[in-house]
């Protein structure tokens, strides 16, 4: 059974401070339900993410701003970086962790700049929201084989997932061709054309 990770809550004091941080930065706002000086429920979604962030009043009993090594990717760190400088983030300079796995808490082991060569998943940039929940950026250029993706992030755009059902209709085509007559299960065909095409390109096949 799948079972995708859908909301993380991060525990604020000020909702609306958060909610203009937040969206300040470009996140969209799915939701902002306000039952009262007790109860606010208030959900945003980082761009190209199919996780969303929620905060609000009354839904968590954690202190707010302890919220640590929440998470983000992208495949351009510095880009990255420039996008949340420009909306007014408290951006980090970018670094990579002294052992090339993942970061330390807090600023430990930081060195200054990209890893080597950029290697996948080695880069990252870090930043406060007002609470002080922290988040990092994590560069993430090549997938690792078995790593589940959306058909968005696999593709990177509506139009490179367009441009994909092409070529697999006209892969299939060709397949009937050879079948002889209309294929009944074109849709999973389809499937696993686009998922084998998918692996190939993360694979740098």
């Amino acid at each position: 059974m799948d079972m995708k990770l859908e909301v993380v809550v991060v525990p604020v004091s000020d909702v609306d401070r958060a909610k203009n941080f937040y969206g300040g930065l470009g996140w969209r706002q799915d939701a902002d339900f306000d039952k009262g000086a007790d109860f606010r429920v208030v959900q945003m979604t980082p761009p190209g993410s199919a996780c969303a962030v929620m905060f609000g009043a009354g839904i968590t009993a954690a202190e707010p701003g302890s919220a640590e090594g929440l998470q983000l990717v992208t495949d351009d760190i510095d880009a990255a970086w420039a996008d949340l400088a420009g909306h007014g983030a408290p951006v980090s300079e970018v670094f990579h962790d002294s052992t090339g796995v993942f970061h330390h808490a807090g600023t430990a082991d930081r060195v200054p700049g990209p890893a080597p060569e950029h290697k996948s998943y080695g880069s990252w940039v870090s930043f406060p929201d007002p609470d002080g929940n922290q988040w990092f950026v994590q560069e993430v250029t090549k997938r690792r084989p078995g790593r589940a993706i959306s058909a968005l992030a696999a593709y990177d755009s509506v139009d490179a997932l367009a441009d994909a059902l092409r070529r697999a209709e006209a892969a299939h085509g060709q397949y009937e061709q050879r079948l002889g007559h209309a294929d009944p299960d074109w849709p999973a065909w389809y499937a696993q054309y686009m998922a084998h095409e998918s692996d190939a390109q993360g694979s740098g096949a």
